[in-house]
């Protein structure tokens, strides 16, 4: 059931990514409730053929299968259980949080890249060097740009957010 995680050391993250991860997720667990309600109505339904049955032979043969249903029900809920305390779970609750506090940008739902804090200073050269700004070159002036300076100041243009205790930076 496990796709591409996204993680918060990942230095460019696409919101369609995230978009699409948060929809996988949630529909393994939705798989997983689905599974629970299955087995329980066949379960349920076993019991019922139990109570109604009337011969010794009927009610041995119904009682296994009540076991086997019984079974089925509670492995179903266990797969649940270990989803919900697994990374799934968590990655879901942090993509959720990521997406909530992210959704505002505009082109959110189209593709909004989010930079990692530790790589924005790479991001901005790599963006004037895409824009034609500055040639890739490690010749002068390029060596003597203050990066740091640069991505501060491009960083105006963006809005911070947390995703599962890193900053990524957003166009605003």
């Amino acid at each position: 059931m496990k796709g591409t995680s996204i993680s918060n050391s990942d230095k460019v993250i696409d919101s369609r990514e995230i978009i699409a991860r948060i929809e996988e997720l949630t529909d393994d667990k939705t798989t997983l409730v689905d599974a629970i309600d299955t087995a329980m109505d066949a379960y349920e339904e076993a019991v019922k053929a139990f109570d109604e049955a009337t011969e010794e032979s009927d009610t041995t043969v119904l009682e296994d299968t009540c076991d086997e249903r019984k079974e089925e029900l509670d492995s179903a809920k266990t797969e649940l259980e270990e989803w919900e305390t697994g990374y799934d779970a968590e990655e879901l609750a942090a993509l959720v949080s990521l997406a909530d506090e992210a959704d505002g940008s505009p082109d959110w739902k189209y593709g909004e890249t989010l930079i990692r804090d530790s790589y924005f200073e790479d991001y901005a050269r790599e963006l004037a060097e895409d824009c034609g700004m500055v040639k890739e070159q490690d010749t002068w002036p390029n060596r003597c740009i203050d990066w740091a300076q640069a991505a501060d100041e491009l960083k105006q243009d963006y809005t911070q957010v947390d995703f599962d205790g890193e900053t990524y930076w957003i166009r605003a």
